[in-house]
């Protein structure tokens, strides 16, 4: 266990604490799950600064940073979605929602065959993450009022990441569809 291992641990842990906040009665719990999210996504960035810094990558930690990830953001979605009840945020945010799955099987199979370099983060990814995660702490500071200009910022960066999800989600499978047409193939002819 090392300090980058500890902090993604301390980014699951967040999770439940940011999602009571936000759901306690009234509004005041809105801006202080906005800064345990903004936290926990600070998070994300550190833990793979200090692993490449100090050297201190470790399989654990490749395997455990994109789950905290995918729990930070699965979860917020899934409080502003039941929250806002609409279909304004209720589209990007299963758009988003379901890459996570699609792409995180993906991600399985391709280290299955070896392969898991045809799928690495890309920098389309890092943007994307980056907009998502402005866009859920925003959305999580301000009560679900479409008529407040925060809101709908909020709204408008949602799409522009759930845009760039599925474009990065179409670039990722390209990169795959030669190991994924070989994988049909195998089965093919069994």
């Amino acid at each position: 266990m090392n300090l980058p291992n500890i902090i993604t641990l301390a980014r699951i842990l967040l999770v439940p604490v940011f999602v009571v906040v936000y759901l306690l009665p009234g509004e005041w719990g809105y801006i202080p799950a906005a800064v345990l999210f903004g936290l926990a996504a600070f998070t994300d960035w550190l833990d793979g600064y200090l692993a490449r810094k100090l050297n201190q990558t470790t399989p654990f930690g490749a395997f455990l940073d994109p789950v905290a990830d995918k729990l930070i953001v699965v979860s917020a979605l899934v409080v502003l979605m039941a929250h806002h009840s609409n279909d304004w945020l209720t589209l990007p945010g299963l758009i988003i929602v379901g890459r996570e799955i699609v792409i995180s099987a993906l991600r399985e199979w391709m280290a299955e065959m070896n392969r898991s370099g045809a799928v690495a983060v890309s920098i389309l990814g890092k943007v994307k993450t980056t907009l998502q995660m402005i866009a859920i702490a925003v959305l999580l500071a301000q009560e679900p009022d479409t008529s407040m200009p925060l809101v709908i910022g909020g709204y408008v960066l949602l799409y522009v990441a759930a845009f760039m999800t599925l474009w990065s989600m179409t670039l990722y499978l390209k990169a795959a569809w030669p190991t994924l047409r070989e994988g049909l193939m195998q089965n093919r002819q069994r």
